[in-house]
């Protein structure tokens, strides 16, 4: 079974980025459109404090006629944030993401955001997985 510390490694990218409250919701647009990332933490120094996904400009910015420019995004982040741990593995994520209705995990270490994971990298590993255990599956039934 596929872990998250598994799939946290193997990312292309493994650096968390990320933005502050204060930030105006333009920045972490930007930073979201330049990285190729649907959504970004945001931390109040090394304190997860919410997250902000293009979802969320959409719900609370874009319809309720907010300006990117000048909204920061403390007024439009998520604030309930559902985190996984390394330990954890994928079944467990995509448990999560279904019940909650949620495309974006902080993972956790030791109180600090190690790792984002989104809800393709949990389907992308899942069907890795699922490939690996039909070849290894193909192998035994013909006997190799």
């Amino acid at each position: 079974m596929c872990t998250v510390e598994k799939l946290v490694k193997d990312k292309r990218d493994q650096r968390v980025w990320y933005v502050t409250p204060q930030h105006m919701v333009i920045d972490a647009l930007h930073l979201m459109a330049e990285k190729g990332i649907g959504a970004v933490p945001v931390m109040d120094g090394q304190t997860l404090v919410g997250i902000f996904s293009e979802r969320d400009y959409a719900r609370k910015g874009i319809i309720q006629g907010r300006k990117a420019k000048s909204t920061p995004i403390m007024e439009v982040m998520t604030s309930k944030v559902y985190t996984v741990t390394p330990e954890m593995d994928i079944t467990d994520c995509m448990e999560l993401m279904t019940q909650k209705k949620i495309r974006h995990l902080p993972v956790m270490e030791q109180g600090r955001v190690v790792g984002l994971l989104s809800i393709g990298d949990i389907v992308m590993a899942m069907i890795r997985e699922q490939g690996e255990h039909i070849n290894y599956l193909e192998h035994y039934i013909i006997g190799i």
